[in-house]
């Protein structure tokens, strides 16, 4: 060789020492031929060990579940010509992995020989510990502003998350209040688990699910006998719940016969089993939540007095979404990781597009609205991050569309009780089939509206 050849190959392998990517080079029998500096520090083999083996050393995670090369030709980057740059592992020679991306490809001389194999390695340690770090910071201020399952960082939130804890300490009776979707039943469940002591029931009923009869022996249970379908003696809700807490949500649907019932629990904590005439002492803590306005219903007589100051003895006012903004990120990542891990799906976040518009949004369904949000966009997003174009077309108009930031100036639609098809669905067209906003302009939960719509045979979606 001459000296300016000899000259080259010297120069050449310093400038592949002095490369921060491990490189290294195998024959077409896939033993390993040269071996840089970087890949000494990746795999902690030096060039003496290397050279001269098989590339299994390198115990790389990509290789299909064989000590490859088993069969050098089955290779990849030997079938394919190259393989494609992906993350891996490969493990150091002290037993432990390394994350790397590592990329191959087959090179051949003029005449289409194979010369032998190009594999270079990249060293994902320090960026999988930033990630890591990152990681952990983002888990350490979910948890800063978090209680169980509730999330935010607002002022408002601060102050709900001061009343769980103050209430989760005590057996007084609680009255949660908040619009549809903010999460009553969340903040029930986090003072019920807060609570100092062992593991007591928690026990939920739906006031507005049943029908009065129903829920009179959901909520006292029945002997024998009591009504006709009555075949056998029942426990009820209450007793279920004894020395633990029973929440009872949508507490404003309870009819005047109901609401003199729970009365006499509040006060005497004993019930009475449908049919029966002994009366059983319980030990329940009770909490009652409810979308309206319990004083105005109090005022207009469609709520008891003496009922109403037992159950507001602590009260807990949670905002409404469209009042608390700095938590809706909070709230996306949240769902977001949620819904990734439920659907199997790896999408990142929210592009900024559409946090905008999550920002400007008036969300009258609340919590519960942003999180329908994101699953929705998982069913279509395509890309790393859930773009504007994967939200729902009625929250993709919200920045045009003045209903969500004029909610207070809205007119309400007409009362429940002189509701008609036809009113039903203009109030329906009016909201955008939002049946979340329907209910609260009608003053009543959404599965009254739902009721209604099932009566008039009304489809869900819009026609």
């Amino acid at each position: 060789m001459k000296t300016h050849e000899l000259w080259n190959v010297h120069f050449l392998n310093q400038i592949i020492d002095t490369m921060a990517e491990g490189l290294f080079t195998l024959d077409d029998q896939g033993i390993i031929t040269s071996w840089n500096q970087a890949m000494e520090k990746i795999s902690g083999f030096s060039a003496l060990e290397a050279v001269g083996s098989r590339c299994d050393i390198l115990k790389c995670s990509r290789c299909y579940g064989k000590q490859c090369p088993a069969d050098i030709n089955a290779c990849g980057v030997m079938v394919h010509g190259r393989t494609e740059a992906k993350e891996c592992f490969v493990r150091h020679k002290d037993g432990y992995d390394v994350p790397v991306i590592k990329n191959a490809r087959l090179a051949k001389d003029d005449q289409g020989r194979i010369l032998g194999i190009v594999e270079t390695i990249t060293d994902l340690t320090e960026l999988s510990l930033a990630q890591k770090t990152a990681e952990d910071a983002r888990r350490q201020l979910q948890q800063a502003y978090s209680l169980g399952n509730i999330i935010g960082k607002s002022p408002a939130m601060q102050n709900v998350f001061d009343a769980i804890r103050a209430a989760a300490d005590s057996r007084a009776t609680v009255l949660i209040q908040g619009e549809s979707g903010t999460g009553k039943e969340l903040v029930a469940k986090a003072i019920h688990f807060n609570a100092s002591g062992d593991q007591r029931p928690l026990v939920t009923v739906n006031c507005s699910a049943l029908s009065e009869t129903l829920l009179e022996s959901e909520l006292f249970g029945h002997v024998k006998g009591a009504f006709t379908g009555a075949h056998k003696e029942r426990v009820g809700r209450f007793e279920q719940a004894d020395t633990g807490t029973i929440f009872l949500d949508e507490i404003g649907e309870l009819t005047p016969y109901m609401q003199v019932k729970l009365l006499r629990v509040l006060q005497e904590r004993e019930i009475e089993r449908v049919g029966d005439t002994r009366k059983r002492k319980i030990d329940i803590r009770i909490i009652a939540a409810t979308n309206k306005d319990l004083t105005d219903l109090t005022k207009k007589g469609f709520f008891r007095e003496d009922l109403f100051y037992r159950l507001k003895v602590f009260t807990i006012q949670i905002p409404p979404l469209r009042d608390r903004k700095p938590d809706i990120p909070l709230l996306a990542e949240h769902f977001v990781q949620k819904t990734g891990k439920r659907e199997n799906k790896r999408i990142k976040g929210v592009s900024p597009g559409a946090m905008k518009i999550f920002m400007s949004h008036g969300w009258p369904g609340n919590v519960r609205e942003l999180e329908n949000a994101i699953e929705h966009a998982f069913v279509v997003c395509r890309t790393d991050y859930i773009d504007q174009t994967d939200l729902p077309s009625e929250i993709q108009n919200s920045t045009r569309n003045t209903v969500g930031n004029a909610r207070p100036s809205e007119p309400p639609g007409p009362a429940a009780e002189n509701m008609t098809k036809e009113a039903l669905v203009e109030l329906l067209e009016k909201c955008q089939w939002n049946k979340a906003e329907v209910a609260r302009r009608m003053g009543k939960s959404r599965t009254l509206v739902w009721k209604f719509m099932k009566k008039w045979d009304i489809p869900l979606q819009q026609p």
